[in-house]
């Protein structure tokens, strides 16, 4: 494998295009230490540091990770690319409901995919001036920072400034996302989201260094036998969540021979695979975006039953990681319901002359789809439950932060692993097109599913 890394820079094109990416990636990062003009950025940064540890979880949380910290320190990329991946899901879920988008999905080709790619870069900019607006409003208003006065000049021209800075670091960010995908290496807006993540890896490392105290062992407050106990843990959830992001189950399907003309087509054996992991990671967005709403809400009130309500959804508690383990079951049910249609499959198969071995074409054939998608969704579903829930569990049971245990699994891992496998994928490909060897001596690494 080392000689796979040395041989990527022997190619002037995938050089040039690795080194682009990277360069890309520092501008992006760059721009999330600029803060945005009138807010108190240290001011802001404790107040969230502080609802952390009494509230947990919240919304905020979930941007601040997908961002690589912006949001608590409210730079111009505060948004980060969290619009552009709710209009894509919006997007895709009307696809299904709405028979124009339909066609431009199925039918539009090319032309067609670039006018969804229009009308998700719309929605994201839209998103943008909405959440702005309201972020404006909630920073001048001291009443949500229990009197802290975060902004010094709150009024209308405040608000417009903050609506343009945030929705232009959020297109900015997008654009950036699409260069690196056209003119770099890998999908740019996963790529992105990857690096606001990794960002954070000091910081959990720099609070684990502490926590042993390597240095000074009667300053330790966590034994080194936990330390080894982190790195087995570790490797086997790594290799879990590669398994989770590539498992498939591939269904054979023959074509009949069809005489056209003087030519022959069919007679071929392929297959279709199925992943045990439909919705990657949209399960556990859905599902943290649900349980981190009462955290959120109680953080701008101080009511005491509200108070009471939220500390049942701290992720330090059992409620939490039951409730959250099924709700990324039911939506990962939900998302492959609406994304895969059996139906569709099948007959499109028919029209083909296709068929699967032992079963008769059309109502059969989907229902056949529809039960194995069924039975692998479960197991898919669970596997991810138990990935989303483990950094939980264990930074209440070795009594570690959860900044560092968040790395042990969850959201990030799930995002990274995938990121890194798709970007190696598009690698090894270059690689074997010069005729070099690839990453892998035996078979070869699988796209992953966004």
């Amino acid at each position: 494998m080392l000689k796979a890394y040395l041989n990527i820079f022997k190619i002037a094109d995938l050089r040039k295009k690795i080194l682009l990416t990277l360069g890309l990636l520092v501008i992006y990062r760059v721009g999330s230490y600029i803060p945005t003009p009138g807010v108190d950025g240290r001011a802001l940064s404790a107040f969230f540091a502080d609802i952390a540890a009494k509230q947990g979880s919240t919304i905020f949380g979930l941007m601040d990770l997908f961002s690589g910290g912006a949001v608590s320190n409210c730079t111009i990329f505060a948004l980060g690319i969290m619009p552009y991946i709710s209009s894509s899901i919006i997007l895709q879920l009307m696809t299904v409901v709405i028979p124009h988008l339909e066609r431009l999905a199925k039918e539009g080709g090319e032309e067609g995919r670039k006018k969804i790619n229009q009308y998700t870069r719309y929605g994201t900019v839209v998103l943008s001036l909405i959440q702005s607006f309201f972020i404006s409003l909630w920073l001048q208003n001291p009443n949500s920072f229990q009197g802290t006065i975060i902004v010094s000049t709150p009024g209308v021209p405040f608000i417009l400034l903050v609506m343009i800075t945030l929705t232009a670091g959020t297109a900015f960010i997008m654009w950036l996302g699409e260069q690196i995908t056209e003119r770099g290496i890998g999908n740019g807006i996963s790529i992105i989201i990857m690096a606001g993540i990794i960002s954070q890896l000091p910081i959990a490392l720099g609070q684990l260094w502490t926590l042993f105290s390597f240095t000074d062992p009667a300053r330790r407050q966590i034994p080194l036998g936990y330390g080894l106990v982190m790195i087995v843990l570790f490797v086997f959830v790594v290799m879990g969540t590669i398994l989770l992001t590539q498992g498939q189950r591939k269904i054979p399907v023959q074509y009949a021979k069809r005489v056209v003309g003087r030519k022959v087509y069919g007679g071929q054996s392929q297959y279709i695979p199925l992943r045990i992991n439909h919705g990657g990671v949209i399960p556990i967005i859905f599902a943290s975006s649900i349980l981190m709403f009462p955290s959120t809400i109680a953080s701008f009130s101080s009511a005491p039953w509200l108070q009471s309500f939220a500390a049942a959804f701290m992720r330090q508690e059992g409620f939490y990681n039951v409730v959250y383990m099924l709700l990324i079951i039911f939506f990962a049910y939900f998302y492959t319901a609406i994304t895969f249609n059996p139906i569709e499959i099948a007959d499109n198969m028919k029209k083909y002359g296709g068929f699967v071995p032992g079963i008769r074409p059309g109502r059969p054939t989907a229902e056949f789809f529809d039960n194995i998608i069924t039975k692998i969704t479960l197991a898919g579903s669970v596997g991810l439950a138990f990935i989303a829930v483990l950094p939980n569990i264990i930074s209440r049971s070795l009594n570690i932060p959860f900044k560092v245990a968040s790395f042990m699994g969850g959201t990030g891992l799930l995002i990274i692993v995938g990121v890194m496998l798709d970007t190696m994928k598009q690698v090894e490909g270059q690689l074997m097109m010069h005729h070099y060897d690839g990453f892998m001596k035996k078979g070869r690494i699988k796209g992953r599913h966004y």
